[in-house]
């Protein structure tokens, strides 16, 4: 059985990881629009993936490093960050009592035994926010499952492409596809029978997040959301994702010529008409991926909504040259940066020679701190 420490350290390493990463994305993006290469949406979807998948794998990329280290193909090779903060320090590159930097180094350590051991109210605090997150956030989930699968069981069967299942809602105004254990379901609107544009457009944009794998990718992010229910960064990545999948989407709809962009836009302003006078249980049912949201908080603050940036996207649409190279070009940094960074994070493993030294330092203050309150003791006396 795994340790409850290792289990803990993980997650720590996991959480610091996405923000890590969301960082590097942001910088990535950045250049892009730099570049004017913003309209690479697919090219940044398929980043985001690749990274989380990174993010993902890293845990057996930190074994293989640790066994190349104990079999001595890689021993000199140090990068954890701890050691090198404390050779830095020990090199005298900055100035702190070495009792105060001890304890600084060994927060991590000191806060995992508390956590695993529950003691503190700081450790009590933290299990309480965890577990609460966890159970709130698991119990949305399966509320929001409950309602999706009673959306779909309520719609009735119109067609059948193999694996993939067509249904209609009476209910349902927004069209959405989602997945079983091995069927995929497209719920469109009945009323959608009787407009041919609007019925056309959003089958081609269900499919084509079908062809994406957008409706596994939202399966995972919605999994792991009560375990990450904590970290800002983990929801900001799940947002990006979101919008990213439908800007290349609507992309990559538009490129196969079938569909006039006109047509689109009426279509998904006219849907997004209806999400206004949606119904609570569509709301919270997930996981889905539907052609259109209403996002009320922007225009509350009058903000640009997602569907304006949607719609000027479409209008401002160019193609990209080469996108494999650009995908491959911004991908290995990243890919480096971030398992550089899972490395780095590790806890230190044995005594090193810096460490030793920093302990001797800190033996050396205490003695003397000990000597001066016993001196001071005498002179009293």
């Amino acid at each position: 059985m795994i340790p409850g420490d290792a289990l803990l350290d993980a997650f720590i390493n996991a959480n610091i990881l996405f923000v890590v990463a969301y960082a590097l994305w942001y910088a990535a993006r950045f250049l892009f629009h730099r570049l004017g290469l913003r309209h690479s949406y697919a090219t940044q979807l398929h980043l985001l993936n690749s990274v989380f998948v990174a993010i993902v794998l890293s845990p057996f990329l930190i074994v293989a490093f640790a066994a190349l280290q104990a079999s001595g193909y890689a021993k000199s090779v140090n990068v954890n960050l701890s050691d090198m903060v404390v050779a830095y320090y020990l090199n005298g590159g900055f100035s702190m009592q070495a009792t105060e930097f001890e304890k600084l180094v060994n927060l991590r350590d000191t806060f995992l035994n508390n956590v695993v051991n529950a003691a503190g109210w700081v450790a009590w605090t933290v299990i309480a926010a965890f577990f609460a997150g966890l159970i709130i956030g698991t119990g949305r989930l399966v509320f929001s499952m409950f309602c999706l699968g009673r959306i779909v069981s309520a719609s009735y069967a119109w067609r059948r492409f193999g694996r993939i299942r067509l249904r209609l809602s009476d209910r349902t105004l927004v069209p959405f596809s989602t997945r079983g254990l091995r069927n995929y379901y497209v719920v469109i609107p009945s009323h959608m029978l009787g407009q041919p544009k609007e019925l056309s457009v959003s089958l081609a944009h269900e499919f084509q997040h079908l062809r994406q794998g957008d409706i596994e990718w939202e399966i995972v992010l919605e999994a792991l959301k009560p375990f990450f229910f904590l970290n800002p960064a983990y929801h900001a990545w799940k947002r990006q994702v979101e919008h990213l999948r439908e800007l290349s989407c609507d992309a990559e709809v538009l490129t196969r010529g079938r569909i006039d962009v006109r047509a689109y836009c009426e279509t998904l302003l006219a849907v997004c008409q209806q999400t206004l006078r949606r119904d609570r249980m569509f709301v919270v049912a997930v996981p889905k991926v539907t052609l259109v949201t209403a996002d009320r908080s922007t225009l509350r603050d009058g903000r640009m909504t997602f569907l304006e940036r949607r719609i000027t996207s479409l209008l401002d649409m160019r193609h990209l040259r080469h996108p494999r190279l650009l995908y491959m070009a911004t991908l290995l940094p990243l890919i480096g940066a971030i398992m550089l960074t899972a490395i780095a994070i590790q806890r230190p493993g044995d005594w090193s020679q810096d460490r030793l030294m920093l302990s001797t330092v800190v033996n050396l203050e205490r003695l003397d701190e000990i000597n001066r309150l016993s001196t001071f003791g005498r002179v009293r006396n």
